[in-house]
This record gives structure tokens, C-alpha cells and sequence, in this order.
């Protein structure tokens, strides 16, 4: 896990192409500019900006043990895991500005997400009739509690993401998850 304490970094992930490539390099493991290209949509030339962009903060580096040739360059991330706190950043204005603009990309993304499932044809919602979910609940807690909640919610979240796939012939997709708890009034 990287905790990530340099607004530098935060800025380089404040952009939805960069976040959608770091969640990709996370998903299928290392790639080159051209397979993440063919993935997102994006140009081969706004990819390699945007890879070097990370690589620049630190957050992905290339595998060359993975290249062919010389000419062709494999990225990989550096942690598979990336967190960081808005508190870290209290102290920096500038620090602040990009934490509460990458929170606000995040939540968009997430929402996101939910939003693309919402709009699947009947036909592949069906093919999915008992997993997908959505709960909510309001809780009483200090600040100390909902650490700890937090913690448990990550805690299970970590382990159906780091758990060793199954070899049994079932066809797996990739799934998306989150969770959100944050004070507030109904």
C-alpha cells in the first residue's frame, strides 16, 4: 500500500484518463501504451502523455523484463494499493485544492460506474440476478468508531480482492465495489 503524502502525486491522479489507466493496470496487470490505447479509446499519443505524466509521480514504472525489443516499453503500477487523507493536506492550500478535486473525481467515477451498470440493457442485468447490491444505513459513531467500521468494510473489501481465484471453469467478471461513510443528516 502507498500512502500519498506529495500533492504532486495526488495532481498527477487528478485526471479521469490516469485513473482509469492506473485502475486498468490494476485489473490486467502491466500493459504498453498501445494495449491500454485499444482499452480506453484514447490516442496512442495521449496514453504514452498520460503514462509518463504517472510515472513522473511515481506511481507506475515501466517492466521492461516484459518488452520484446527496445522499442516497446510495459507499464506496471508501483503499489496496487493507493490512499491518502485530506487531513495530509490541511496544512497546503494548494495541497487542499487538489485533495478536495481528486475526492470529487472519485466520487464522480464511482457514481459513475453505478450509473453505466443502471444503463446495461435487460438483458445483462439479468445475467446477474443475485449479486449486484446496494445498501445503506445511518449509524451513530465518533470519529474513533467510524475508523473502525472503515477498517472493517476495507478489511473484507481487501480480502474478495486479494483472494486467490478459483481454477473451476466459471466464468468471472470484473466486478466493481465501493463503499462510502461520511457524517451526515437524513
Amino acid at each position: 500500500m502507498s500512502q500519498i503524502t506529495d500533492s504532486r502525486v495526488l495532481a498527477a491522479m487528478a485526471h479521469p484518463v490516469r485513473r482509469r489507466l492506473l485502475d486498468l493496470l490494476k485489473i490486467h496487470g502491466p500493459g504498453t501504451a498501445s494495449a491500454l490505447a485499444q482499452r480506453t479509446g484514447e490516442a496512442v499519443g495521449n496514453v504514452s502523455h498520460h503514462l509518463r505524466a504517472l510515472a513522473g509521480a511515481g506511481l507506475i514504472e515501466e517492466a521492461p523484463e516484459l518488452a520484446r525489443d527496445r522499442r516497446e516499453r510495459w507499464w506496471r503500477r508501483t503499489s496496487e494499493k493507493l490512499c491518502w487523507s485530506s487531513t495530509d493536506f490541511a496544512e497546503d492550500a494548494a495541497g487542499e485544492a487538489i485533495a478536495r478535486a481528486l475526492e470529487s473525481l472519485n466520487l464522480e467515477r464511482q457514481v459513475g460506474h453505478v450509473r453505466s451498470w443502471a444503463d446495461q440493457p435487460q438483458s445483462e442485468q439479468e445475467r446477474w440476478q443475485r449479486g449486484p447490491f446496494s445498501t445503506e444505513t445511518w449509524i451513530q459513531a465518533t470519529d474513533d468508531e467510524l475508523a473502525q467500521f472503515a477498517a472493517e468494510i476495507i478489511a473484507v473489501m481487501d480480502k474478495w480482492a486479494e483472494r486467490d481465484i478459483p481454477d473451476d471453469g466459471q466464468e468471472r467478471a470484473t466486478v466493481f465495489t465501493f463503499a462510502r461513510g461520511v457524517p451526515g443528516q437524513p
